[in-house]
């Protein structure tokens, strides 16, 4: 591990262009590897935490399934989902063509390919059932009786979630953003097909170095 780090380091004593070019590539990959992995965190938590309310708290039939659907986009390959996306909203998408029929659009209304907004919702369409698994669990172990004591006592419905739920839920929230946050951060099919050749996360750019450059001192 030592040694790793050392090898790491070493560029940052010279003072040469390469390896000052060196660092603005590694620097420019590891502040958009935060930057998509916080923004994609955060949207993921505000749709997955509606959904793992009404998942916790709601009775009806086919709630088994649907929560077993809501789990099934972890488990698909990123081939298929860059695919699916493409298809619904891509330049010759379903949703494209559609409103290009009926509004007589001269261009596809909707291009958000190969950028910043693609990879975000990859990412919530992929972990939003991690949000789900994890809260919601946490939400259906809540006892009730303490929700009904807080209004017994005058609390109204806003002060019983941000006083007794809310701080309940807390540590299986701050688990769900973890997780999210790591398979954001380690994210490497999404950000190679859904926000194309502009955008490079660590891993990403560490493909780039060793298959396309054969830049293997770079990696290290």
């Amino acid at each position: 591990m030592g040694s790793i780090l050392a090898n790491a380091f070493k560029p940052a004593v010279g003072s040469n262009i390469t390896d000052e070019l060196n660092w603005s590539i590694a620097g420019k990959a590891i502040g958009f590897t935060f930057y998509q992995a916080s923004i994609s965190t955060f949207i993921t938590l505000l749709v997955g935490f509606p959904l793992a309310y009404f998942f916790a708290r709601f009775s009806f039939p086919g709630r088994r399934f649907l929560r077993i659907l809501a789990t099934l986009p972890f488990i698909l390959p990123t081939v298929v989902v860059a695919a699916g996306f493409n298809a619904l909203i891509g330049p010759r998408g379903w949703i494209n063509l559609v409103l290009m029929d009926i509004f007589k659009f001269p261009m596809p209304p909707i291009s958000i390919l190969n950028s910043v907004p693609a990879i975000i919702l990859a990412h919530v369409f992929y972990n939003t059932s991690i949000v789900i698994r994890v809260v919601g669990s946490a939400w259906e172990q809540l006892d009730l009786n303490l929700e009904k004591a807080a209004k017994m006592l005058g609390a109204n419905r806003w002060k019983v979630f941000s006083r007794v739920s809310m701080p309940l839920l807390l540590p299986s929230i701050l688990s769900a953003a973890v997780l999210v946050f790591l398979f954001d951060f380690t994210s490497f099919g999404v950000i190679l097909l859904m926000g194309g050749a502009r955008f490079t996360t660590i891993e990403v750019e560490i493909y780039i170095q060793t298959m396309q450059f054969l830049n293997l001192r770079e990696i290290f």
